[in-house]
């Protein structure tokens, strides 16, 4: 990974900052994407020093904002002539239903529109860089849509079931299915991208959220049984820089092997169309 140019969305925490501290040691100048800068500035610090490398930066970025992600890209954009790893892993999970300034349900626009719209802004200075790799942290919370994507009610307007993770469910469906279509347009760019499962890990996601005195019980009593986030980040860590996934696209990993998504994740006419729509509700 020496010379190259990773960027982390939610590197600050959890297995994205596990991810950036196994990345820097392998020689990548990493940039983390955040947006509390004062956590941020943190786990910059710590994040160097664990890693051994000073070559990690950070960047403000608040995913429930267009004009956020807007800004943050242009500025890697003019900061960095390359960039080979594009890692986006920042996610949230909210019990009640919000909205953004956007208008658009909070988990819908911040765990994947803004993701969809951060990769297609950097995608020319990714594949400019080939070859390179995006990498999607989804989950396998995407099994629980199980009958797919209702297209009718993405923002979640007539379901919010589960305390939120119905719609957070939704979310991962639509992570998997944002990278099949990725990887099919970016076919013969030298750029792959996949998504992955990282395990259930002790983290501070949930807590990070909304989910509620139930969410956080249910965090508390499965921590015994969790990945610590060191181990949720080794997907993510092997996607981003292990030789022998070169060239290997459109595909889901869970412990850095390739695993089986649900059907709903496999439906390539479902892919085609929530890019559609993504496109739509991320343009100007």
């Amino acid at each position: 990974m020496n010379g190259k140019v990773v960027v982390i969305t939610g590197g600050n925490s959890g297995i994205g900052k596990e991810t950036a501290v196994g990345l820097a040691q392998r020689g990548a100048r990493v940039v983390i994407a955040v947006r509390n800068q004062a956590k941020g500035a943190a786990a910059l610090a710590e994040i160097r020093a664990r890693s051994g490398s000073d070559t990690v930066e950070m960047a403000s970025l608040d995913l429930a904002s267009f004009a956020s992600v807007r800004a943050c890209a242009q500025s890697l954009l003019a900061a960095h002539d390359r960039i080979d790893v594009l890692v986006n892993n920042a996610g949230i999970i909210t019990r009640k239903r919000a909205v953004t300034d956007d208008g658009h349900e909070t988990q819908f626009q911040v765990n994947h529109l803004s993701h969809f719209l951060f990769t297609a802004l950097l995608r020319d200075q990714i594949v400019k860089s080939a070859p390179a790799r995006i990498v999607n942290v989804a989950s396998g919370a995407h099994n629980s849509a199980r009958k797919g994507l209702d297209f009718d009610d993405l923002e979640s307007e007539r379901r919010y079931q589960m305390a939120g993770f119905g719609p957070y469910g939704r979310t991962k469906l639509m992570n998997i299915l944002f990278t099949r279509e990725l990887a099919r347009g970016l076919d013969g760019t030298g750029v792959t991208a996949n998504a992955l499962h990282p395990g259930f890990v002790s983290s501070n996601f949930a807590r990070e959220g909304d989910t509620g005195p139930l969410g956080n019980i249910a965090m508390v009593l499965g921590r015994p049984f969790a990945l610590t986030p060191a181990k949720g980040a080794q997907t993510s860590i092997y996607l981003a820089s292990s030789p022998e996934v070169e060239g290997v696209s459109g595909q889901y990993f869970y412990k850095s092997a390739l695993a089986k998504e649900s059907a709903s994740a496999q439906d390539d006419e479902a892919a085609a169309r929530l890019w559609q729509i993504s496109e739509l509700l991320t343009t100007p």
